[in-house]
Formats: structure tokens, sequence, C-alpha cells
């Protein structure tokens, strides 16, 4: 296998972004089938960090930050057919290394992905409410 390419992208298109979103199951979360909702959170996100194999997008992180007291890790989506080998880890890795380390990351988890997060490191919170928007199921 190719090694994993990663890079902070500004210029991620819409439609490899809903490419991997679909291929990660994240797609069932987001609204993909809503062009003007995808370019505006590509484009209102400062922080975007891709993983490609042979110029493939495979993974991507997606983070809104004030690089100094918080960072939100709002998207994480690796394809299906490259989970399990550490992309995710250092997609957020590298994320918070983007946002700044002196920031707490945090992230609210799909529901498939609740067993993940504890598994490389992160520490669980209890105290998170949300405002669900009505047009997505609730997390």
């Amino acid at each position: 296998m190719s090694d994993v390419v990663y890079q902070v992208e500004s210029n991620l298109s819409p439609e490899e972004f809903v490419d991997v979103l679909v291929r990660s199951t994240l797609g069932e979360r987001r609204p993909i089938d809503d062009p003007d909702s995808i370019r505006k959170m590509l484009d209102n996100a400062p922080v975007i960090v891709t993983a490609r194999i042979d110029g493939v997008l495979v993974g991507v992180s997606r983070a809104l930050t004030d690089f100094s007291f918080c960072t939100y890790l709002s998207d994480l989506a690796v394809d299906e057919k490259h989970q399990r080998k550490g992309i995710g880890r250092e997609l957020i890795r590298r994320t918070h290394a983007a946002a700044g380390t002196n920031t707490a990351l945090i992230l609210v988890a799909a529901p498939k992905a609740r067993d993940y997060y504890p598994h490389i490191g992160l520490t669980r919170h209890d105290s998170c409410w949300v405002i669900n928007r009505p047009s997505l199921p609730k997390e």
C-alpha cells in the first residue's frame, strides 16, 4: 500500500468531501444532499486536514477553532476500507497541532464511533448539551 499523505487543505472540493463522508458512513449524519450547506461547512472551517493515498482522499478532519482556547473537531471521516490503520488518530493529531495544542480539542462522537475515541486516548466528558438541526438525526 502507498504511503498516506497528510496536509492542511484550505480548498477541499465539496465533491471530494461528500464522497469521503459517504465512504466513511458519516454521510448518514451530514447534509450531503445540500450543496450549499456543504460549501458553507468547508468555507467556514479554519482547519481542514486531509489524508490521501495516491492522490485519493481517504480521510478528512474539519475543525472550528479560535486558535487560543478551544478547537471543535466537527467532522472526522475515514473511508471504511482504510479504517483501523491509524489514519483517524493521525488526522486528530495534525488537526490539534494546526489549531494549537494549547487548545482543548472537543468533539461529539457519532454513535458508530463512540468506542473509537477512548481507544485512542480521548477522555469522555459528560456535560454536553445540544440543540439539534431539525433536518438531521439526533447525535
